[in-house]
Protein backbone atom coordinates (compact mmCIF):
# COMPACT_ATOMS: atom_id res chain seq x y z
CA UNK A 1 0.00 0.00 0.00
CA UNK A 2 1.50 3.05 -0.67
CA UNK A 3 1.89 6.21 1.69
CA UNK A 4 -0.99 8.39 2.29
CA UNK A 5 0.03 11.95 1.68
CA UNK A 6 -1.96 14.70 3.31
CA UNK A 7 -1.57 18.23 2.88
CA UNK A 8 -2.18 20.22 6.59
CA UNK A 9 -1.32 23.94 7.90
CA UNK A 10 1.82 23.43 10.66
CA UNK A 11 3.41 25.92 13.36
CA UNK A 12 6.56 25.36 14.78
CA UNK A 13 6.67 26.74 17.81
CA UNK A 14 5.06 30.36 18.52
CA UNK A 15 5.66 30.80 14.27
CA UNK A 16 3.26 31.55 11.98
CA UNK A 17 0.99 28.72 10.20
CA UNK A 18 2.21 27.62 6.95
CA UNK A 19 1.28 24.74 4.06
CA UNK A 20 3.34 21.28 5.41
CA UNK A 21 2.24 17.64 4.59
CA UNK A 22 1.93 14.62 6.36
CA UNK A 23 3.47 11.25 5.09
CA UNK A 24 1.34 8.63 6.74
CA UNK A 25 2.99 4.93 6.92
CA UNK A 26 0.61 3.48 9.32
CA UNK A 27 -2.51 5.45 9.87
CA UNK A 28 -2.09 6.39 13.76
CA UNK A 29 1.03 5.07 13.93
CA UNK A 30 4.02 5.96 11.53
CA UNK A 31 4.15 9.22 9.95
CA UNK A 32 6.30 12.43 8.74
CA UNK A 33 5.34 15.86 8.79
CA UNK A 34 7.31 17.61 6.34
CA UNK A 35 7.85 21.52 6.93
CA UNK A 36 9.86 23.62 5.00
CA UNK A 37 13.22 22.08 4.61
CA UNK A 38 12.04 19.92 7.95
CA UNK A 39 11.14 16.21 7.91
CA UNK A 40 9.88 15.31 11.09
CA UNK A 41 8.81 11.58 11.96
CA UNK A 42 6.78 10.63 14.33
CA UNK A 43 5.48 7.29 16.19
CA UNK A 44 2.48 6.29 18.26
CA UNK A 45 3.09 3.13 20.81
CA UNK A 46 -0.33 2.27 20.65
CA UNK A 47 -0.55 2.64 24.10
CA UNK A 48 -0.98 6.62 24.25
CA UNK A 49 3.12 7.33 23.89
CA UNK A 50 4.14 9.83 20.37
CA UNK A 51 7.69 9.81 19.72
CA UNK A 52 9.34 12.12 17.53
CA UNK A 53 12.55 12.04 15.46
CA UNK A 54 13.77 15.48 14.57
CA UNK A 55 16.42 17.27 12.84
CA UNK A 56 19.74 16.23 14.35
CA UNK A 57 18.02 14.87 17.76
CA UNK A 58 17.08 11.27 18.51
CA UNK A 59 13.88 9.66 19.02
CA UNK A 60 12.08 12.01 22.38
CA UNK A 61 8.93 11.27 23.82
CA UNK A 62 6.78 14.33 23.16
CA UNK A 63 2.94 15.00 24.53
CA UNK A 64 -0.23 15.16 22.08
CA UNK A 65 -3.10 17.67 23.04
CA UNK A 66 -5.77 19.59 20.88
CA UNK A 67 -5.32 23.72 21.42
CA UNK A 68 -8.26 23.98 19.16
CA UNK A 69 -11.15 22.08 17.74
CA UNK A 70 -8.85 21.01 15.09
CA UNK A 71 -5.17 21.80 16.17
CA UNK A 72 -3.17 18.93 16.91
CA UNK A 73 0.20 19.49 18.80
CA UNK A 74 3.30 17.93 19.95
CA UNK A 75 5.01 19.89 22.29
CA UNK A 76 5.86 22.81 19.80
CA UNK A 77 4.67 21.54 16.60
CA UNK A 78 0.86 21.90 15.52
CA UNK A 79 -0.94 20.76 12.33
CA UNK A 80 -4.47 21.03 11.39
CA UNK A 81 -6.63 19.95 8.80
CA UNK A 82 -7.91 16.25 7.79
CA UNK A 83 -5.38 14.27 10.17
CA UNK A 84 -6.09 10.99 9.65
CA UNK A 85 -6.19 9.80 13.54
CA UNK A 86 -6.96 6.23 12.94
Amino acid sequence: MPNLTIPLECRLGKGAWQPCQMEVLAIGQHWFLVVGSQRLEFRHDGRGSVTMHGAGEGWQPVNSRWEQPQDLCWDGICARGAIPLD
